[in-house]
């Protein structure tokens, strides 16, 4: 069993900060991309952000400038770093990682239960 646990939404208000941080655990051989996807009212999930396995970053336009994705190999945690907030942030956002399983060794996609971002303006 594989869990993504996402934490740090919240409310702010615009031009602000916030942290989120995504940790996998559990029969983890490896893991390959991790990214962060958002989900707002009424429209379709979309991709925020990615980094693979070496580090190499991808970012959505909209957030480009803004958003600073990361991760930490040792502790099997992904990070994202929100700054300078809009309204149209507001969203839940999703923790997804391609993980290799211990057991099977196979690659296997696993997402996170969403935390909530709320941008006030």
């Amino acid at each position: 069993q594989v869990q993504l646990v996402e934490s740090g939404g919240g409310l702010v208000q615009a031009g602000g900060s916030l942290r989120l941080s995504c940790a996998a655990s559990g029969s983890i051989f490896s893991i390959n991309a991790m990214g962060w996807y958002r989900q707002a009212p009424g429209k379709q999930r979309e991709l925020v952000a990615s980094i693979t396995s070496s580090g190499s970053t991808n970012y959505a336009d909209s957030v480009k400038g803004r958003f600073t994705i990361s991760r930490d190999n040792a502790k099997n945690t992904v990070y994202l770093q929100m700054n300078s907030l809009k309204p149209e942030d507001t969203a839940v956002y999703y923790c997804e990682a391609n993980i290799r399983v211990l057991l099977t060794r196979y690659d296997k996609d696993y997402w996170g239960q969403g935390t909530t971002v709320t941008v006030s303006s």
